[in-house]
């Protein structure tokens, strides 16, 4: 490992980001390798209470110091001393503040995995906490940066974009209230294309599908369609003033995820998060407006 090669920390070994993520950056054949870091230490972590969690932590435990040799420490303070930069990968959005309150005091670049916290309150916290301590901060789905939707955004810019209709998956996980568990894929994807600057959330749901519509205050309108019957892949129509493009996320072989750490390791080095903290904090808002308006039928405004 050359002088350059930074030091990366992983907390939390319970999702399929865990191996994805080391194998991209240990594999120099690997066909989308991202240079420039290696993870060297971890800490498991695991929810007992989440059965997506505590059923994969110790396989993937196992796979990163067996087939890695990834230094196992009992505690994320050990981690992050050692760490150049820290990714935070807990499955579980719940553990996300505690987490980041045991890292943010080392000061080191940290990208947290979605959800970036399952309440807007928690999500304000690690914000404060991100901006006393001077952590470099990234959270967001993989999801947003889908070469489909990028080459879109880039090829025809986001001035002319008038609105935007976002469908996927949307299965419920208790732990993970409402759209924080799938839902977060689509709103990652509707505030890349519309940025911020939603005034108004209102939802429609059934045992079977979710629509969720997002007012802008420039009068934009921009909607998501959760499935959990039927149709279980991720897509979008970006309408324009004079056109509308169907997004196709599965259009280009290389994933989504390749592409989202590339962006990480970016930030890794310079110290700059491509997504401003605001909108992530207004997404947290947005998710969590939708959910209030899923359980209420109410049309819920979202506070300043």
């Amino acid at each position: 490992m050359s002088d350059s090669t930074l030091k990366i920390g992983m907390i939390g070994l319970d999702t399929s980001h865990v191996t994805a993520f080391t194998e991209m950056l240990h594999n120099i054949d690997h066909p989308y390798h991202v240079p420039g870091g290696r993870i060297v230490t971890a800490f498991p972590g695991g929810s007992p209470d989440f059965e997506l969690s505590r059923s994969r932590v110790q396989g993937f435990t196992e796979d990163l110091s067996g087939t890695y040799g990834v230094e196992m420490k009992d505690t994320i303070e050990e981690v992050a001393a050692v760490s150049d930069a820290i990714l935070l990968e807990s499955v579980d959005g719940r553990v996300h503040r505690e987490q980041f309150m045991k890292v943010a005091p080392y000061g080191k670049p940290v990208f947290i995995d979605k959800p970036f916290a399952i309440s807007l309150a928690d999500a304000e916290t690690i914000a404060a906490a991100a901006k006393q301590y001077q952590v470099p901060l990234m959270s967001c789905s993989a999801l947003r940066y889908a070469e489909g939707l990028t080459a879109d955004l880039e090829n025809s810019g986001k001035e002319s974009i008038m609105g935007m209709d976002c469908y996927g998956p949307m299965a419920l996980e208790p732990t993970q209230p409402g759209l924080f568990w799938y839902g977060i894929h689509t709103a990652e994807m509707l505030f890349a294309a519309m940025g911020s600057g939603c005034v108004q959330v209102s939802a429609v749901t059934n045992e079977h599908h979710d629509l969720i519509v997002g007012v802008w205050k420039d009068g934009r309108i921009g909607t998501i369609r959760g499935n959990r019957k039927g149709n279980s892949q991720f897509g979008a129509v970006i309408h324009r003033m004079d056109s509308s493009s169907f997004i196709d996320v599965y259009a280009q072989k290389k994933p989504y995820y390749a592409s989202l750490l590339e962006h990480i390791m970016a930030m890794f080095r310079s110290g700059k998060s491509p997504i401003v903290l605001e909108e992530t904090l207004e997404i947290i808002r947005f998710i969590e407006a939708a959910n209030i308006s899923r359980s209420s039928g109410r049309t819920i405004r979202l506070s300043a």
